[in-house]
């Protein structure tokens, strides 16, 4: 691809108005319909080893760029990013997937694993899970393939939580509140459409026994209704 999206974005953070965005609506269109043509892309070489992915329409695993201000400091109205979440059952956080987040000034990043912690439930499913299957789990996330990308980051408590072994070899991750990674991406990987369809569905599918054994932590979760 050329650059469509990440000049749209730049000019939306330079000129982060709601008359700005009104009126470069076409602007808009057209780094949407490129990112979404991205994210279908991307599908498409996932779904060859993970078809759990496929069934979904790439503008519905995409988010608004529309910001929350009310509690923030921070008021202005548009997040200058694209953001999409492919995952079996589309955007939701649960179960994981593959997180793609487009922002210029080399603030990009592909993600994976459970980014929130505001679900006590399946905080707690993910920490029994990691507890009884503490050597899977670490034979995961020590394998050399793994560690040439990732690092498990999350929200963590100072201390193992009562009824969990404090000297349990996985000790680290069960003060966890959330498991998740982060790899960033330049903004000259976006110069070439192929190439970054290619290198990002490949570290997708590096996260894809990460994702697993969260989501096999996390059968049963039912997100809360609204």
């Amino acid at each position: 691809m050329d650059t469509t999206i990440l000049t749209y974005l730049s000019s939306l953070e330079r000129n982060n108005t709601r008359e700005w965005y009104h009126e470069h609506k076409n602007d808009r269109q057209i780094a949407n319909k490129e990112f979404e043509t991205m994210v279908q892309d991307l599908m498409f070489e996932i779904g060859k080893t993970d078809p759990s992915i496929l069934g979904h329409e790439p503008k519905d695993l995409t988010f608004k760029q529309v910001r929350d201000t009310r509690f923030s400091h921070d008021k202005s109205p548009y997040n200058p990013t694209l953001r999409c979440h492919i995952s079996s059952a589309g955007k939701l956080p649960i179960p994981v997937g593959y997180f793609l987040a487009i922002r210029p000034g080399d603030q990009s990043f592909l993600g994976g694993g459970l980014f929130t912690d505001i679900f006590k439930e399946a905080t707690e499913m993910v920490r029994k899970h990691i507890a009884a299957n503490a050597e899977e789990f670490l034979s995961i996330i020590t394998a050399p393939e793994f560690t040439e990308d990732f690092t498990v980051k999350g929200t963590a408590l100072k201390n193992v939580p009562a009824g969990y072994q404090a000297d349990s070899p996985a000790a680290k991750y069960l003060k966890h509140k959330s498991w998740y990674l982060e790899l960033p991406v330049k903004d000259r990987m976006f110069e070439d459409s192929a190439l970054f369809v290619e290198y990002a569905s490949e570290k997708f599918l590096s996260m894809k026994p990460f994702n697993d054994f969260l989501n096999r932590a996390l059968e049963g979760f039912v997100m809360p209704s609204r």
